[in-house]
């Protein structure tokens, strides 16, 4: 008897993290992806295009997600505005695609009958606490609406599980990166910035002075553990990284080594939003569903750094 296909879900599934998601899913079941091409591009599914069924569309029209949900195994929700900075600058889109949107996700899980939701949160969701390294039983102190919408999105799942009894985990993402990742969007993350740039041999920008710490994590280890999260019964937060931090300024080295091209750093004022330091404990990650990191913060950036030399 062969592996039983499963339906699965992926909102944001044309994004950066949900098409690395969707792509390993589709290689055994039926998947599902809904974007809207906000921010997720049809380029990031070529490679896999035929591989999914792909409905163009956002989480916040309830009606159409009630449609795409019918008969579901899981849904991997991914789907966001994913930017500290974007919601700063507007709180009132963020709350829509991340609270409203998941409250959708979430009423069309419990009408579609699905049994598993797996919620795409955040490490910023801890804030500027000093206390290291990150655990799910501390407090959250959020800095940002991007963090308050992702602590909102925890709380719902967790009140959906109670009230209706759907499965839910959120995963807490730490400073993920990889292939795909959008390098030319103001609010681009710092890695394919720092290679995009280095690769232009232009100064890579680093805002406040380098020392700040961030625990990075490769995209094929968030793609594990999301996979692992819906095959377990494990139910609750937990934190999704690499569990070693390197500082900025080392990371601007590392990535001017892998590539052989030396560039001046330049500086500039630290942005509002902007956590100090992250580093994540996984404990709970591996009792709960066996999530090991696979990737080191160097290995990934060899296979990033390939990709953008590729595009």
């Amino acid at each position: 008897m062969g592996e039983v296909r499963m339906k699965y879900i992926v909102t944001g599934g044309a994004g950066f993290i949900g098409s690395h998601i969707a792509e390993t899913l589709a290689e055994k079941n039926e998947v599902v992806i809904i974007d809207d091409l906000f921010s997720g591009k049809m380029q990031n599914i070529d490679d896999f295009r035929n591989s999914v069924h792909f409905v163009r569309g956002s989480i916040t029209n309830l009606p159409l997600m009630k449609e795409i949900c019918a008969e579901a195994d899981g849904i991997f929700h991914q789907a966001a505005i994913a930017s500290v900075p974007r919601s700063i600058k507007n709180p009132l889109a963020t709350n829509e695609a991340n609270i409203t949107g998941t409250l959708n996700v979430l009423v069309a899980a419990k009408e579609c009958g699905v049994r598993k939701i797996v919620f795409a949160s955040s490490s910023s969701v801890y804030g500027d606490t000093p206390t290291l390294p990150k655990r799910e039983d501390m407090e959250p102190h959020p800095l940002s609406p991007y963090a308050v919408s992702k602590l909102a999105g925890e709380h719902y799942m967790n009140v959906f599980t109670k009230l209706y009894g759907i499965k839910t985990i959120a995963l807490r993402y730490f400073n993920v990166f990889g292939p795909r990742q959008d390098p030319n969007s103001d609010y681009a993350a710092v890695i394919p910035k720092f290679i995009t740039r280095t690769l232009n041999h232009q100064s890579p920008v680093i805002f406040g002075d380098g020392t700040q710490t961030r625990d990075f994590t490769f995209v094929k280890d968030v793609v594990q553990a999301n996979i692992r999260a819906m095959q377990s019964e494990a139910e609750g937060v937990f934190n999704v990284a690499c569990n070693q931090r390197i500082d900025l300024n080392t990371l601007a080295q590392l990535i001017m080594e892998i590539t052989g091209i030396t560039i001046p750093i330049t500086y500039e004022s630290p942005r509002a939003g902007d956590i100090r330091d992250s580093l994540a404990d996984i404990t709970r990650a591996k009792s709960g569903f066996n999530y090991e990191p696979v990737y080191t913060i160097k290995t990934g950036l060899r296979e990033t750094i390939k990709w953008y030399q590729k595009i």
